[in-house]
């Protein structure tokens, strides 16, 4: 298999990665035919992927904003991805040109095109790290030179924890992260669940098995389990809700029924 230019040494092509299939529903260009028979796949399982993702974009630009109008200028987009049109840092800076942002993914493709991306920009960073090593990510060179922690952050976790089993402790991850949050910080999530929409809990488990036997792993909870990452949270209106109903810009009955599966919601610190 020929390495197209942009494909960091050392990666193994035959292996789908999740942000590599993520960009594939949106329509990208960096990635693999393994990617790609693997996201049709989960596809087939889970109908409406390529729906749900863009209504998971466009709910975290609804947020960014919401967090700007709030006075949040600082960003942490942990399992950021490979970047598209309408990132972070550009929803952001049309609202606040003096936004700061980290872009933290652990796949080589996603940091390597950030950086590339994103290397004559001063105020953003990529790191090379993952959620689940929340001291990494907080004490790294790149946050501590970016961020001032003494004011609030905006954490977002979009279409992440859902690729965290429970044995690895993301409540607890949750909880160092919130404890490094100044009062009113934001948490910004979205979740897959089949808790709401018209995908059944078979549907998740097909597509669960999808991503399972590309070795990666994908839970669906339900809202409780989602609600229990905004702990000792105060959780901004309208709450936990499908992805098209947290402030909506236009008519919701004009949506794909798909896209209303899954769970957003905005969370504020104390």
């Amino acid at each position: 298999m020929e390495r197209p230019d942009w494909a960091p040494q050392g990666i193994d092509l035959s292996v789908p990665s999740v942000a590599r299939m993520y960009d594939y529903y949106l329509g990208g260009s960096h990635n693999f035919e393994a990617d790609r028979v693997a996201a049709r796949a989960a596809m087939q399982a889970f109908p409406g992927l390529p729906k749900i993702m863009q209504a998971n974009r466009a709910f975290m630009r609804r947020a960014v904003r919401y967090a700007v109008d709030q006075g949040v200028t600082q960003f942490l987009d942990i399992g950021s991805g490979i970047p598209t049109f309408g990132n972070v840092h550009e929803v952001a800076r049309a609202a606040h040109p003096e936004v700061r942002v980290l872009y933290v993914d652990r796949d080589p493709v996603a940091v390597a095109h950030s950086r590339a991306v994103l290397e004559d920009d001063p105020r953003t960073r990529v790191l090379a790290a993952d959620f689940r090593d929340p001291e990494a990510v907080l004490n790294s060179p790149e946050a501590t030179e970016l961020f001032d922690f003494d004011r609030p952050i905006a954490l977002l976790l979009v279409a992440l924890l859902h690729f965290v089993e429970d044995t690895d402790k993301p409540l607890e991850t949750m909880a160092t992260y919130r404890a490094a949050m100044a009062p009113g910080s934001l948490l910004i999530l979205t979740h897959a669940s089949t808790d709401t929409g018209p995908r059944t809990e078979k549907e998740g488990d097909a597509v669960s098995d999808v991503y399972r036997r590309g070795g990666n792993n994908l839970v669906m909870r339900n809202r409780e389990e989602v609600t229990a990452f905004f702990e000792g949270m105060e959780m901004v209106e309208p709450g936990l809700v499908p992805m098209p109903e947290w402030r909506p810009e236009g008519p919701l009955d004009q949506e794909d029924p798909a896209v209303f599966t899954g769970f957003a919601g905005v969370g504020r610190t104390a």
